[in-house]
């Protein structure tokens, strides 16, 4: 038996069925799929596991991450903690499969060798219009360099412990594990002979990312962080991913701890008082639940601060707040993503609202 993986989050559920309708029709059923809602809007995933749940093939496990970024390693991770056989694969929301997909999977399955397939890309029309898999025309495949659905040897990938979960919003963690692999002596092989998987349109993040503040949670810049991370971890030639935390998202009780906690300290968008938090306040927080809310000085929006601005006086420096934005979720992947927190930006844009248990 095969375990599929689908890390999810906040996809509406017309692309879940068409997903998961293309496995209700696999010509071999011996797979199982591990779904892992990764903090879908609790209203909404509701709905989803109950579509989820109407398969016989499906386990829903939610995690309370709604307010954190979304980590596809991260939610892949949770799951891999679930598997139970010796085989798993990584699929994606948005793939439809060809109904022989299963029995290659079982012929191909190799303790020593990490799958990865050729990808066709639907366009946005021919995504909406339901066609059986041979009849759909594909706008363009993934080459070589696109490992993201991949059948991998279960052992192998918890020996190097898994996905690294620096990785966050989106890009590089599958290319990284399958670098990973290969130094630990597992072969990667793309296999291209045909098209098995069809990926449904959506807007790409690149695309959605933002330079000013959002209320959904966005980093700017983090591509290209995340492929600075695996060249690094080329260059290092990185193995094992050292987080012994890993695959262990917020718990329902941490959350709603969380939740609960309602004394903010309030800190304004100064410079130096940005600063001192990040670098100094926030490290030593320790054995207690801190929560903090940013926003911006009133004196900023005065005229007597726009007078002595003007004339060149000493008046204090300000961050943006999309420059808050940045700052802390920067911090927060890098040296805090394994501690219980909540991050959150208000409906009008005017408060960042930071929770953590350290």
């Amino acid at each position: 038996m095969i375990t599929i993986i689908f890390p999810y989050r906040n996809r509406e559920i017309a692309r879940i069925k068409k997903s998961l309708d293309s496995l209700n029709n696999q010509t071999n059923q011996n797979f199982k799929v591990l779904f892992v809602d990764y903090g879908s809007k609790l209203h909404f995933a509701k709905e989803v596991q109950s579509l989820v749940d109407s398969y016989n093939f499906t386990e829903y496990y939610y995690n309370y991450t709604d307010k954190q970024p979304w980590s596809r390693s991260k939610a892949i991770n949770v799951g891999l903690k679930l598997v139970d056989t010796s085989f798993v694969f990584i699929a994606d929301i948005d793939i439809i499969f060809r109904n022989d997909f299963i029995d290659l999977l079982a012929k191909l399955k190799d303790p020593k060798k990490a799958y990865y397939f050729k990808v066709g890309f639907l366009n946005e029309n021919e995504t909406k219009i339901p066609k059986d898999f041979l009849d759909y025309q594909i706008s363009f495949s993934t080459g070589a360099t696109g490992q993201g659905l991949s059948l991998f040897p279960t052992k192998e990938v918890l020996n190097i412990q898994a996905f690294d979960e620096f990785l966050h919003f989106w890009g590089a963690e599958d290319n990284d594990i399958h670098h990973r692999l290969v130094r630990a002596g597992i072969e990667s092989v793309f296999y291209n002979k045909e098209i098995l998987l069809l990926h449904q349109w959506h807007e790409s993040y690149r695309k959605s990312e933002k330079n000013t503040l959002t209320k959904e949670l966005q980093l700017k810049g983090i591509t290209k962080l995340n492929q600075q991370h695996l060249i690094v971890n080329q260059k290092n030639e990185v193995v094992k991913i050292d987080n012994e935390k890993w695959g262990a998202p917020i718990s329902e009780k941490e959350y709603y701890e969380l939740e609960a906690h309602d004394s903010p300290i309030i800190l304004t968008n100064k410079k130096e008082v940005v600063d001192h938090f990040l670098f100094v306040e926030l490290p030593k927080f320790e054995k207690r639940i801190s929560s903090i809310q940013f926003l911006e000085d009133p004196f900023q929006k005065t005229l007597k601060y726009k007078v002595k601005a003007l004339l060149r006086k000493t008046v204090p420096k300000y961050y943006s707040l999309k420059e808050i934005n940045d700052m802390l979720l920067l911090h927060i992947i890098s040296f805090y993503h394994v501690f219980p927190y909540s991050y959150e930006i208000d409906n009008d844009l005017k408060i960042i609202a930071l929770k953590i248990k350290k």
